[in-house]
């Protein structure tokens, strides 16, 4: 084998080592089988490309249950195959995984009117093309369609300057991690944190949201302490760097001065 040989197949090794370039996960039997159907059997999957479900490795049988790598059994019962839930059962079924979720949406004026035909979900959401919790989700034209905005323009309102805060600290900690501070437990809280203020969005109900939000800016406030006084530790120490520098180059100087003065009293012998 050729020295160039040798050098291709290390090669070879190192991307296929590399998570960069390795290969993509196998899609599930769902996907491949309605990815090419026509239609409403099409459709799902053309809704879910893109979807935060799809963006997260969520795939068909994550939810609806069944075999993924089995045409014959993909929607056997006996492999777990759910399928799709009744409107009413549509909270259980996404709750299965959003846990936290479920259960202030449960106390909701949404949750307790479910059965009536109250918001749940998909109604929201999407149920293939499905979005993620964000402020977008609460604008005039979707909750419209179910009644006024009055209240949902509100509690929009309450959570605008919260979700600001908690992009505006998540953008100081990556700061931070840029200048080499350790930040990962920080990071973390600050994971935290933003879970919990999401889940506030699902209770739909404009003094809870307030009091929530004034917990989370109450904890968003002792994190900005600690950012501050990362902030003058990091002054500090570039302070005192500075003043070492400094010191270093009046010895320089000095050092320099001494060693002129040296020669010209040899040469003056």
């Amino acid at each position: 084998m050729t020295g160039r040989s040798l050098a291709l197949l290390a090669l070879a090794g190192l991307l296929a080592a590399d998570p960069a370039y390795s290969a993509a996960p196998a899609e599930s039997v769902c996907v491949q089988c309605h990815g090419g159907q026509p239609g409403k059997l099409g459709a799902p999957v053309k809704e879910w490309a893109g979807s935060v479900h799809q963006r997260h490795g969520i795939s068909c049988h994550d939810c609806h249950g069944g075999d993924p790598s089995d045409y014959a059994n993909a929607m056997s019962p006996e492999r777990g195959f759910l399928g799709a839930p009744d409107y009413a059962q549509v909270p259980e079924f996404c709750g299965r995984c959003h846990v936290g979720v479920l259960a202030d949406y449960r106390q909701s004026a949404h949750g307790r009117k479910v059965a009536q035909g109250g918001a749940q979900c998909v109604v929201c959401h999407g149920n293939h093309a499905v979005r993620e919790a964000s402020l977008e989700l609460i604008n005039e034209r979707d909750c419209s369609r179910c009644h006024e905005y009055g209240r949902a323009a509100e509690i929009r309102q309450a959570l605008a300057e919260t979700d600001a805060r908690l992009l505006a600290m998540s953008g100081e900690f990556e700061r931070l991690q840029r200048l080499g501070g350790s930040v990962d437990a920080l990071k973390g809280k600050l994971f935290d944190l933003r879970n919990r203020f999401h889940r506030v969005f699902h209770s739909v109900e404009v003094e809870k949201v307030r009091n929530e939000t004034g917990k989370v800016q109450a904890e968003l406030a002792l994190m900005q302490e600690q950012v501050d006084a990362y902030d003058r530790q990091a002054a500090r120490r570039k302070l005192w760097g500075g003043v070492a520098a400094g010191l270093l180059v009046l010895l320089g100087v000095v050092l320099l001065q001494v060693r002129h003065t040296y020669a010209e009293e040899e040469r003056g012998d």
